[in-house]
């Protein structure tokens, strides 16, 4: 390990037997932390080459269980996020491309901080359950087109493991490392075909576009090089996404949307990433004809009707699409207003999810108890006009201990201007195994 480390701090490029022995060995505990450590701190300043992390990532995802999806028919997708605000594309995009044919096996976390978990989302439907034998699972999306279950901790503990020590010696923030941790649980997971959104801005974990656009090349070239036809969406998350912030209310803004009545920025980017979700998996031969495919889907009701036969075959109520008084409900309702008027010019995204986690809707720590009924809903986004005592949110409440410095925190997550302030895009390019495409 010794020699392993000296060969990294000198620039120096691993090769496939140093990094399986690297990932062996930490995670049984025969690598110390502090070599470890050591080496982390070396690949932070020396980065690693896209062979180099392809390797690694594979070491880690092989680390542990992978998932034998062999038994579900066709070419099967999944979708990862690298989290945001407001970001429900998961309840939409598991119905809309399993309705047109393709095969959704999803593994799903909760959530920390001031992004939302898929799991937590869904389990705020009645009876919802994500616990299921590998069987059932592979069942389940042969005969509904897809299924969701938690990962486990089963699934690249070298990862688990790893990000953990990142985290107290400040070797988080390099894009090889961030990289291979993320696919290193997508490749382990089983999937064909990953598509992936990448999140830019304020209430994304990559703040810069540019620093966006070098993640996704790196995951993009990891999954590919490992034989994974996998496609990046850089989006933007300078606000949040869509209008609602907290699980009930989410899962009501994903029905909307699949009834074609949700929020436009919410459904334009399902639309996307959807459309790339046929596209890696050879369903359709551009994003063009792709995109046709799904707006078919919604507007013919089928999409929907998939999300209740999804909801139904893991232990839901079902008769949450048509009643949402069957989701959770918060006891109170208030009104915030800004006490000026103005157009909205920004909307602290990282800031508004916090929000919405000291209400209850997120975890602070790994332990706490999330309160599935409560949250917020937007009413006013970024270029709309707001008028002296006009409400820009509704915060959904049950525990009132928090609501005055939720209600301060909130409003000072506006910024108004005088004038309307240009809308930034929502969709800021395509990084495919054939290069990285700009939009704006």
């Amino acid at each position: 390990m010794y020699d392993i480390i000296h060969k990294k701090r000198d620039g120096g490029q691993l090769n496939k037997q140093e990094i399986a022995y690297i990932v062996k060995g930490f995670t049984d505990g025969s690598i110390p932390d502090y070599q470890m450590s050591a080496l982390s701190m070396a690949i932070y300043f020396q980065g690693m080459s896209a062979e180099e992390t392809a390797e690694l990532t594979l070491s880690m995802a092989q680390s542990g269980d992978m998932i034998d999806l062999s038994g579900i028919n066709g070419n099967k997708v999944d979708k990862h996020s690298t989290g945001g605000v407001g970001d429900t594309t998961t309840l939409v995009l598991l119905p809309l491309v399993a309705s047109v044919g393709v095969p959704v096996a999803k593994l799903s976390g909760r959530g920390l901080g001031h992004t939302g978990g898929t799991i937590d989302k869904l389990e705020a439907i009645p009876g919802f359950s994500i616990d299921m034998p590998q069987d059932q699972f592979v069942a389940n999306v042969n005969k509904y087109g897809c299924a969701l279950i938690g990962q486990t901790g089963s699934v690249a503990p070298a990862d688990k493991k790893l990000y953990a020590l990142r985290d107290v010696t400040a070797t988080v923030d390099t894009i090889p490392l961030i990289a291979s941790s993320i696919m290193s649980k997508k490749i382990a997971s089983g999937a064909d075909s990953i598509v992936l959104d990448v999140k830019t801005g304020d209430g994304a974990f990559m703040k810069t576009l540019d620093g966006s656009f070098e993640l996704a090349k790196a995951m993009v070239d990891i999954g590919n090089n490992v034989g994974r036809n996998t496609i990046g969406v850089i989006s933007g998350m300078e606000q949040p996404l869509g209008y609602a912030i907290g699980n009930a209310l989410e899962v009501q803004e994903a029905i909307d949307t699949l009834r074609g009545v949700g929020p436009d920025d919410l459904a334009e980017l399902c639309l996307v990433l959807g459309s790339y979700m046929l596209v890696a998996t050879d369903h359709a031969a551009n994003a063009e004809e792709a995109r046709q495919m799904l707006v078919d889907s919604l507007q013919s009701g089928k999409a929907l009707e998939t999300f209740r036969s999804f909801i139904e075959a893991q232990g839901g109520n079902p008769a949450v699409i048509d009643d949402r008084t069957l989701l959770p409900q918060a006891k109170r309702q208030v009104a915030v207003t800004l006490g000026r008027a103005g157009y909205v010019a920004e909307i602290h995204a990282e800031e508004a999810g916090t929000c919405a986690m000291l209400l209850g809707a997120g975890r602070e720590t790994k332990d706490s108890e999330v309160d599935l009924a409560v949250g917020i809903v937007l009413h006013k986004k970024v270029g709309d006009a707001v008028a002296a005592n006009e409400a820009i949110a509704t915060l959904y409440v049950n525990d009132e201990s928090r609501l005055t410095e939720v209600i301060s925190r909130l409003q000072a997550a506006y910024v108004l201007t005088d004038e309307r302030q240009p809308v930034q895009p929502l969709i800021y390019g395509v990084v495919t195994k054939s290069g990285i495409e700009r939009f704006v």
